[in-house]
């Protein structure tokens, strides 16, 4: 539904995006991370017609970017980073608005309206102005318009930024919901945790270029393993502790601020390895849990490595 190969675009002696390449099936959540300034919306805007590309080539649904603009219009939705709603109308009339200029009749535009302020859980506040509205109820009014038109491809733009917890979560179950019905959603997001939810595929960009791409263990596998943490019952039996996990082949550390010692558990093997460790030992524990690297890590890493070399550098394509 989204295909871009080898989009490139500049402002003047600023190069915003390099070789950048996106695959998006139908269905499906595409998450597209990055820093300020990485590119992320500069792309958005080339895949959604509001800026050319200067090199490369994107299809929408099919239809070329560039010599179709009209008809990729007629098939996307999109919600920017800022809630582009009129405030002086009510949450009804804003969809109505939008319905209409989309060609529905008035039946078919008030009908279209109570349906998606009831997918958004906007009834109440169905015909109050949206000024009124908290950021959460702006948010999700400004996606419900997106989706007047039961587009086939949705683009949001950093759609969570600046919610509390409760309205992220109520907008991520909304998307999901778009996801089930069909639809190719491209997320862009500064939230790692938003992406690790709702994306099932990942490209990550700095300064214009690709830096990695893949699905999150994918990712995550790039900058580390699965990790065991024990917390000894008696902070006294941290060395037994650090000798019978190094005698059963693991290679232990401690935290020098908290007491727990880690190891690295790659397969459930070396979990069963650190159990009996530590009941061949008699060692009694209050801590025991397993932790795989983040986003965070994924992007932590990246990040550091484009730093030290200057220049990106590809974890996996």
């Amino acid at each position: 539904m989204i295909e871009a190969i080898g989009i490139g675009k500049s402002f003047g002696q600023v190069a915003a995006l390099s070789s950048v390449d996106i695959s998006v099936h139908a269905g499906t959540v595409h998450g597209l991370l990055g820093h300020n300034g990485a590119g992320k919306t500069t792309l958005i805007n080339i895949l959604c017609t509001v800026l050319p590309p200067d090199r490369g080539a994107a299809r929408i649904a099919g239809y070329d970017v560039v010599g179709q603009s009209h008809e990729v219009r007629g098939r996307i939705g999109l919600t920017g980073q800022y809630a582009a709603v009129d405030e002086n109308l009510s949450g009804t009339d804003n969809l109505i608005l939008i319905a209409r200029l989309l060609g529905a009749s008035r039946r078919q535009a008030r009908a279209r309206a109570h349906e998606l302020l009831e997918i958004f859980d906007l009834t109440k506040a169905a015909h109050r102005p949206s000024r009124t509205y908290s950021g959460g109820m702006r948010r999700r009014l400004d996606l419900a318009t997106s989706l007047v038109g039961r587009p086939d491809v949705v683009f949001l733009d950093e759609p969570t930024t600046g919610l509390d917890p409760s309205s992220r979560l109520a907008l991520w179950e909304v998307v999901e919901g778009i996801v089930r019905e069909g639809a190719a959603v491209l997320l862009t997001t500064q939230y790692l945790d938003e992406a690790d939810r709702l994306a099932g595929a990942i490209t990550v960009l700095a300064d214009g270029t690709v830096m990695a791409s893949g699905t999150s263990a994918q990712l995550k596998s790039q900058v580390g393993s699965r990790a065991v943490h024990i917390v000894p019952a008696d902070p006294a039996d941290s060395g037994a502790v650090m000798r019978a996990l190094g005698r059963a082949g693991l290679t232990p550390a401690q935290d020098a601020v908290t007491g727990s010692i880690s190891a690295p558990a790659e397969t459930s093997a070396d979990l069963a390895t650190v159990v009996r460790a530590l009941d061949q030992d008699r060692l009694d524990v209050t801590g025991f849990s397993l932790t795989e690297p983040t986003l965070d890590d994924v992007y932590l890493a990246l990040t550091h490595r484009t730093v030290r070399a200057g220049r990106p550098t590809a974890l996996a394509n």
